[in-house]
C-alpha cells in the first residue's frame, strides 16, 4: 500500500484504539484518521483506576494519558468522544454511528476498520443487582461512581464480589479509604489464575488487614433497603453480609457483537480471530485488545489475554499496517501480569501447573524459596518461585512468584526468556547483575533453574507439595525445633532427623522404601537426596518447596 489518503476508522479508544490511531499517523501523514469513542474520555489509565480510589493516586487528571484535544492537535486525529457504533456493513465498507449526546445516526466509509471495542465486565443476572452503589471499575465514569458511592456511604461496609486481580486491587484500595471490607470469590482460592500454594499467602495478607474472606461461594442476592439501595448481600452458603457499597470484580467478556453481526470469524472463548497482522476474516478489518484473541505462547492456540500490554503493541502494529500495508507480526502473548495486595506481590507468566495438567501436557515443576537480595543484607525478604518446564527438552512453560520484593523482576527476566524459546539450562546459564542490594550470586531465578536442570538429569526427583504422602517414608532433614514451629501436614511415618546427622543415622531408614525427604523449603532436603541415593537408597524424591510450600498447598 503506498502511503496515500487511505480513510482509517477506529472503533474504541483507550489502549489499542488510541495506540493504533497515533502509530498510523506517524507511519502516513496524509491518512485521513477518524477515532468514534463511545465514553467522554479516548485515552485513560483504566489500570490505574483503582489506585485513584484509594488516595496512592492524588491527581485525577494524570490518568488522561492523552486527551481529544490533544490527540487532534498533535495528530491531526477526527476525534469523536460519546460516539458508538451500532452497526458494520462490510459490503459497502461503512459503519453506522449514533451520536449519544442528541441520538442522531449517520454513515461513516472506511478504507481499514479497526475493532477496539474491549470487553465489558461481567454483571450476574440477580435480585437486586442493579442498584445504584452496585457498581463495576472499567473507565473514570465508574471510578468517579464509586469514589462518590465511598463518600455517601452510610456504614464502612464493603462487598467486593471477585478475587482476580480487579477484585483484589479494589480490596487493597477500598480498605486504605477506611472501609471493612469482605471479598467473595466462586472458586476455591483467591487469585483462581495461580496454583492454589501460591496464591494461599494472599489469603493470608488479606486476614491480617482484616479483610473477610468467603471462598468456594457465589453471591446469590443483593439485600436492598427501602430506598432501593444495596444494604448487604446473600452469599449460596447462606452466609449474610452488611454492605453500604458492593463492587462487582467477576471478569470481563468480549464486546464482540458488532464483529459477529457482521460475519466475523470468532474463537472458541468469544475473541474475534486474527493473524498476525491483526487482520480479521476480512482482510480491510482489524481488532485489538480484549476483544481479540492472540497466539498464546505456551500453547500456540488462540486465547483471549485481556491485559493492557498485549493490547497497547497490537494496536501499534495494526494502525501501522492499516495505515501502511505492512508492520512487524504481533508476537505471542504469554499472560504475563502481576499485582500487589498490601505487602505482598503476586506475578505470573505462561502456563501454571494445574494449567498444564488440564492441558495434558508432559511438564514439570519445581518451587523454591529464596531471598531477594543477598541473605545478609539488611531488608532480605524471602520469594517463593514456581518455575514449569517441559519434558524431555526443559523448555520454560511458565512462572509464578510470590514475595514482598522483587517478584516483578524475576518473572520478567522469566517471562523474556520464554519469548525466545529458552530452556531451564538458559535460564540457568544467565548473567544476571548481583550486587547485595539487589541480588544475589546465584539469583532466585538461578536456583529454580538448576533444581529444574537437577530434575531433567536425574540428580534429585522432585515431588509435587500437595503429593499423598501416604505409605512412604518421609525424612524430615529440619531441626526439631523448626519441625515443631511448622509440623509437615499430611504424613504419618515421619523420621526427623537433622540433616548434619543423617549419615550417622542411616541404619534408622529402609532404603528399600520409597522415601519422601524434605526440610523447611527443600534446599537442605536436595542435599540429604543425595546422600541418601548415593547411599544405596534407590527411590527417593524432594518434596518441591518442603514443609512451607506443602503448609500452603494443604491450607
Amino acid at each position: 500500500m503506498s502511503a496515500g489518503p487511505v480513510k482509517i476508522v477506529i472503533v474504541g479508544g483507550v489502549a489499542g484504539g488510541a495506540s493504533a490511531a497515533t502509530r498510523a499517523r506517524r507511519m502516513n501523514e496524509r491518512a485521513e484518521i477518524i477515532l468514534l469513542e463511545k465514553d467522554e474520555h479516548v485515552s485513560f489509565a483504566n489500570c490505574g483506576l483503582p489506585y485513584f480510589l484509594g488516595g496512592e493516586i492524588t491527581d485525577r487528571n494524570k490518568l488522561l494519558v492523552a486527551s481529544a484535544d490533544l490527540l487532534r492537535r498533535r495528530f491531526r486525529l477526527d476525534v469523536r468522544t460519546r460516539q458508538v457504533v451500532t452497526e458494520l456493513c462490510r459490503a459497502k465498507k461503512t459503519v453506522t454511528v449514533r451520536r449519544l449526546d442528541d441520538g442522531t445516526t449517520y454513515e461513516q466509509a472506511y478504507d481499514k476498520l479497526i475493532l477496539a471495542p474491549g470487553a465489558a465486565p461481567i454483571t450476574p443476572s440477580l435480585d437486586g443487582i442493579t442498584a445504584p452503589n452496585v457498581l463495576v471499575l472499567r473507565n473514570l465514569a465508574d471510578m468517579d461512581r464509586i469514589d462518590a458511592a465511598v463518600r455517601a456511604a452510610r456504614t464502612k461496609q464493603a462487598v467486593v464480589v471477585g478475587a482476580g486481580y480487579i477484585g483484589l486491587e479494589m480490596v487493597e484500595q477500598l480498605t486504605r479509604r477506611g472501609l471493612d471490607v469482605a471479598l467473595v470469590e466462586l472458586q476455591p482460592q483467591v487469585l483462581p489464575l495461580f496454583d492454589r500454594e501460591m496464591a494461599q499467602p494472599l489469603l493470608d495478607e488479606l486476614r491480617s488487614h482484616g479483610v473477610q474472606v468467603h471462598t468456594g461461594t457465589a453471591l446469590q442476592q443483593v439485600l436492598l433497603d427501602e430506598g432501593g439501595l444495596a444494604a448487604g448481600v446473600r452469599l449460596q452458603n447462606g452466609t449474610q453480609l452488611d454492605a453500604s457499597l458492593v463492587v462487582l470484580g467477576i471478569g470481563v467478556r468480549p464486546s464482540h457483537e458488532l464483529a459477529r453481526a457482521a460475519g466475523l470469524e470468532i474463537g472458541g472463548d468469544g475473541g474475534i480471530l486474527t493473524n498476525r497482522a491483526l487482520q480479521t476474516s476480512d482482510p480491510d478489518i482489524y481488532a485489538v485488545g480484549d476483544v481479540v484473541q492472540y497466539v498464546y505462547g505456551p500453547t500456540q492456540q488462540g486465547m483471549r489475554v485481556a491485559l493492557a500490554g498485549p493490547a497497547n503493541r497490537a494496536g501499534r502494529l495494526a494502525g501501522e499496517h492499516a495505515a501502511t500495508g505492512r508492520s512487524a507480526a504481533m508476537a505471542d502473548v504469554w499472560g504475563t501480569s502481576i499485582v500487589r495486595v498490601f505487602d505482598l506481590t503476586a506475578a505470573q507468566t505462561g502456563l501454571t501447573a494445574t494449567r498444564a495438567r488440564q492441558l495434558g501436557l508432559a511438564a514439570r515443576s519445581v518451587t523454591i524459596v529464596a531471598n531477594h537480595h543477598a541473605g545478609y543484607y539488611p531488608g532480605a525478604a524471602p520469594i517463593t518461585l514456581k518455575l514449569l518446564f517441559s519434558t524431555p527438552d526443559g523448555r520454560v512453560l511458565g512462572a509464578q512468584a510470590i514475595g514482598s520484593d522483587g517478584v516483578d523482576k524475576r518473572i520478567d527476566v522469566i517471562a523474556t526468556l520464554m519469548a525466545l524459546r529458552g530452556t531451564v539450562r538458559d535460564l540457568a546459564g544467565l548473567d544476571l547483575t548481583y550486587a547485595p542490594p539487589f541480588g544475589s550470586a546465584k539469583d532466585p531465578v538461578h536456583m529454580a533453574a538448576f533444581a529444574a536442570c537437577n530434575q531433567l538429569d536425574g540428580i534429585t526427583d522432585f515431588v509435587d507439595a500437595d503429593a499423598d504422602l501416604a505409605g512412604k517414608q518421609v525424612v524430615d532433614v529440619r531441626t526439631s525445633a523448626e519441625i515443631e514451629r511448622l509440623p509437615l501436614r499430611g504424613a504419618s511415618d515421619v523420621h526427623g532427623i537433622p540433616l548434619d546427622v543423617l549419615r550417622e543415622r542411616l541404619g534408622d531408614l529402609d532404603p528399600n522404601a520409597e522415601t519422601v525427604v524434605t526440610c523447611q523449603t527443600s534446599l537442605r532436603a536436595h542435599v540429604a537426596s543425595r546422600i541418601l541415593r548415593q547411599a544405596g537408597f534407590a527411590r527417593v524424591q524432594v518434596l518441591s518447596g518442603g514443609a512451607l510450600v506443602r503448609s500452603r498447598a494443604l491450607a
